[in-house]
């Protein structure tokens, strides 16, 4: 390797893509395609980027394995970047496990934060936890160590575990300090703010207020009987009962806990279950049938008795009900979540990410450009949606994501 592409290389490293390109922008060998490639990514031309790394995964001959595996690893990258979460995963694989039979620990470990962030980013915390312990961090250089610790907070965050994510942060902030990369700095910084931040609505006994992470936390393990709107459960400290898949019986659920300790009138809950405007027999008959299956599903957790205006909700073991709610209701939270890291993304990337249709994305797509929430830039295939962050609030918790049971 000559003494260019060398200190190209070591500008990288020190997050200086202006330095290296000084000094590798006119040349077309592979190594300084690879180089310009990186360089590139840095600077936020995503595209380009790409097909300098494809450019310099062809050029490297086939004896090159381990400089063709670590173009593989930096495309991965930068797929990751642009949200391109349909990019073959088992290329990275291959590619990790041949930098791991010619020993080099450093960019094999970055090939498994990348399928970790890849898994933690499409709600698969159980995978990317065990692809997570797999890795040893102290050999590891500064800037390793910090992408470790921030996907180790990552995973906390949605765990809902703010002391273990706090801890996480501290260290990645000291790795990044001692790596001495502004853009890896900048990063840690503004993961940080998600525990400085309202991440959710506490509603109860008719009163609503803002729950940073810690205070979120310490409602899942207090004696509230807490009807969650993220998950869409219903929960004690001893037991979980999944609506999910029963929008109605959690509509119902959710409106009996705002109500709670008084009961909730039954033309309330026929407009919130059913979106009725005018509330008839055949209303109050389904509501019946609807109470009916609430309560047998809810019966270890709470009982629904009916009294002369409606329903109210009776909690078993705990003392009090609570509703927990998104700190900004929007009718497609979950899309917006994923479009406020301020990173464009297509329909598709967003359909694998929630787990939707692509059908169903679009149309939440179209109906946020509608209302001004996003923004869609190319055409066709290229298309890429985009918005700026919710100021003030933090998105983290929306993404789709297991809820702990302790």
């Amino acid at each position: 390797m000559d003494s260019l592409i060398t200190a190209a290389a070591r500008s990288l490293a020190a997050g200086d893509p202006l330095g290296a390109l000084n000094r590798v922008a006119l040349r077309d060998d592979a190594p300084a395609l690879a180089l310009r490639g990186i360089a590139m990514a840095q600077l936020g031309d995503l595209v380009r980027a790409r097909a300098l790394m494809r450019r310099a995964a062809r050029a490297f001959g086939p004896k090159e394995a381990v400089a063709r595996a670590r173009c593989v690893v930096a495309e991965a990258e930068i797929a990751l970047v642009s949200r391109d979460l349909g990019w073959p995963a088992k290329a990275l694989g291959a590619a990790r496990a041949t930098l791991e039979e010619h020993g080099d620990r450093v960019n094999a470990a970055h090939a498994r934060y990348l399928e970790v962030r890849r898994l933690l980013l499409i709600g698969r915390l159980d995978e990317a936890e065990r692809a997570l312990a797999a890795l040893d961090p102290a050999p590891l250089p500064p800037a390793s160590r910090a992408v470790h610790e921030l996907v180790v907070a990552g995973i906390a965050i949605r765990h809902l575990r703010a002391k273990a994510a706090c801890a996480a942060l501290a260290r990645a902030e000291r790795a990044a300090r001692h790596a001495r990369i502004p853009a890896l700095t900048a990063e840690v910084e503004s993961a940080s703010l998600v525990l400085r931040t309202p991440a959710a609505r506490l509603i109860a006994s008719g009163e609503e207020r803002l729950l940073l992470l810690e205070e979120v936390e310490a409602l899942q393990a207090s004696k509230a009987l807490v009807v969650d709107a993220w998950r869409h459960v219903v929960r004690d400290r001893r037991g979980v009962v999944s609506l999910a898949r029963r929008p109605v019986l959690f509509a119902l659920a959710r409106a009996l806990g705002e109500a709670w300790p008084a009961d909730a009138q039954r033309d309330v809950l026929v407009a919130r279950a059913f979106g009725a405007k005018h509330v008839d027999q055949s209303h109050r008959a389904r509501l019946r049938v609807e109470i009916g299956r609430l309560r047998s599903v809810l019966r270890t957790l709470a009982g629904v008795t009916a009294t002369k205006r409606g329903f109210t909700l009776t909690p078993r073991r705990a003392r009090a009900v609570v509703v927990l709610a998104r700190p900004v209701d929007e009718e497609h939270a979950a899309v917006l979540a994923f479009l406020a890291d301020g990173e464009a993304w297509s329909s598709s990337a967003l359909a694998l990410a929630l787990g939707a249709s692509q059908r169903t994305v679009q149309r939440a797509l179209d109906a946020l450009a509608t209302a001004g929430r996003a923004q869609s830039l190319g055409r066709g295939r290229a298309s890429r949606w985009m918005t700026p962050p919710v100021p003030g609030f933090t998105t983290t918790l929306l993404l789709p994501a297991p809820l702990p049971i302790d």
